[in-house]
C-alpha cells in the first residue's frame, strides 16, 4: 500500500477495434487504441488523467494484459491481436489475428512516453511482475506458452520463453515471487510454474503433473497480497456470458501441494477480477450478457461487480451492484476504500466506493477516449 497522497498509478487500455452491434460483433479499422494513464493517489475517489498515448492494444483475453512495476516506473502493455485488412468479395474487412507486441511504458517520464516495443509468445495475453520487480511473466495464449521478462535498469529483456503445452491466459506470481501460476483454459488448469533468480539467467520450469484442476473454462485468477490465497476465475464457457452461474475457484497456496479448497458461485460470464491491497475483499467484473441484446432469455443492459470477502481461508460473498453494460477491467485505489471499474461499452470508468457494508456508486463516471478493454494500478 502507497502511503496517503503518493502517486498511484491506473492504466486502462482503450480497444477502438471492437464494437457490438445488437449484440453482432464488429471488426473495425485499426490505428484509433489508445492508453490512458491516470493518477488516483491524491483524490482516490476521482483519479486524475495524466496521459493519453496512442497505442495499439486488445479486448481479446482477460482485461489483465497490462501491468506496472512495483516502483511504478515502467508500464508493460501487451498487444494480443495483429490486425490485417483482407477482401472477402464483399469489401474491405478486418480479421484478427495473434500478435506478439508488447509496449514499454516509462512512467516516470512527464509525459510518459513509450520506452521499447519487444516480441514475446503468440498472442500475449494476461501479464504478471513480481513483488521485487525483477522479473515479468507474459501467457501467451497461441503460443502455448510462457514469455519470461528481465526488468533491470528500467529495461526490459525477453529471456526465455515456456511451452506449457496448452493455451494460457493469465499468469500471477506468488508473494514470495519463487512460483507463478498460469490458467491453462481449455484443459480445466492452473499450472504451477518454479521460479529460480539465484544463476546470471532466471529459469522457469513447469511440470504438468502439478496442475490443479479448476472450474470450467478459468480465464483469470488473482493472487492475495499476503500469498496464502489464489482466486480463479471460472468462466464457465468458451462465451464468456452464456446464462448460466459461474464460479470463483478458491485455492489454499499454503498446502503442499496446492489445492481448490472452495468455490464461490457468481452470476454468468465473470471475466475481469482484482484483490484490494489490504487483502480484505475482491471485485469480480460480471458481464451477464450485457453486450448481448438478442439473446433476450439471459441478457441484463447493464453488468454487475460481485464483492467478495475474504477472512484467512474462508471467501463469502459481501455484496453486487449494477455498473455499466460490458464491465472488463476493475482495480483498487491504494487505500483500498475505491474500486474502479472500465465499462466497455460506455466508454468510461466507474467509481465505486468499499465498505464493510459492500460497494455503493459514488456516481463518478470519467469519460474514456475509447473503450477500456483492460485495467490494472500499481503491483504489490
Amino acid at each position: 500500500m502507497t502511503p496517503a497522497g503518493s502517486p498511484h498509478l491506473l492504466l486502462v487500455g482503450n480497444d477502438q477495434k471492437v464494437n457490438w452491434d445488437d449484440g453482432k460483433i464488429q471488426f473495425l479499422a485499426p490505428g484509433h487504441d489508445s492508453l490512458s494513464i491516470f493518477d488516483a493517489g491524491a483524490d482516490p475517489a476521482r483519479p486524475a488523467l495524466i496521459a493519453t498515448l496512442p497505442l495499439s492494444n486488445s479486448l481479446f483475453g482477460p482485461p489483465v494484459n497490462l501491468a506496472v512495476t512495483p516502483d511504478q516506473r515502467l508500464g508493460l502493455i501487451a498487444d494480443s491481436m495483429a490486425w490485417p485488412e483482407r477482401d472477402d468479395g464483399d469489401g474491405a474487412r478486418w480479421q484478427p489475428t495473434p500478435g506478439r507486441g508488447l509496449h514499454v511504458i516509462d512512467l516516470a517520464a512527464r509525459p510518459p512516453v513509450i520506452a521499447q516495443r519487444l516480441e514475446v509468445g503468440l498472442q500475449p495475453s494476461g501479464l504478471s511482475i513480481n513483488r521485487v520487480g525483477t522479473l515479468a511473466l507474459v501467457a501467451n495464449k497461441a503460443g502455448r506458452s510462457v514469455s519470461v521478462l528481465r526488468i533491470a535498469g528500467g529495461r526490459v529483456e525477453v529471456c526465455a520463453e515456456v511451452d506449457v503445452g496448452t493455451p494460457v491466459v493469465a499468469v500471477s506470481f506468488s508473494a514470495d515471487g519463487r512460483r507463478a501460476f498460469v490458467v491453462k483454459t481449455d484443459t480445466h488448469r492452473l499450472g504451477v510454474l518454479h521460479i529460480d533468480e539465484s544463476g546470471a539467467t532466471p529459469r522457469v520450469s513447469h511440470d504438468p503433473a502439478e496442475d490443479l484442476t479448476t472450474g470450467l473454462v478459468p480465464f483469470n485468477l488473482v493472487v492475495s497480497p499476503d500469498g496464502g490465497l489464489a482466486l480463479v476465475v471460472d468462466m464457465g464457457s468458451p462465451t464468456a456470458s452464456d446464462g448460466h452461474a459461474d464460479s470463483i475457484s478458491v485455492v489454499d497456496l499454503a498446502a503442499t501441494p496446492p489445492r481448490v479448497i472452495d468455490r464461490i458461485m457468481v452470476e454468468d460470464g465473470p471475466e475481469g477480477i482484482a484483490i484490494s491491497p489490504d487483502g480484505r475483499f475482491a471485485a469480480v467484473a460480471i458481464v451477464r450478457g450485457s453486450n448481448n441484446p438478442s439473446s433476450e432469455w439471459f441478457h441484463h443492459p447493464r453488468g454487475q461487480i460481485v464483492l467478495l470477502r475474504i477472512e484467512g481461508r474462508r471467501v463469502t460473498r459481501a455484496g453486487a451492484i449494477e455498473v455499466g453494460a460490458l464491465p472488463e477491467g476493475v482495480a483498487f485505489s491504494s487505500d483500498s476504500r475505491y474500486l474502479y471499474v472500465g465499462n466497455f461499452l460506455a466508454s468510461d470508468m466507474q467509481v465505486l466506493a468499499v465498505g464493510d457494508d459492500g460497494l455503493t456508486d459514488t456516481g463518478t463516471h470519467i469519460a474514456l477516449p475509447g473503450r477500456p478493454a483492460s485495467m490494472r494500478a500499481q503491483s504489490y
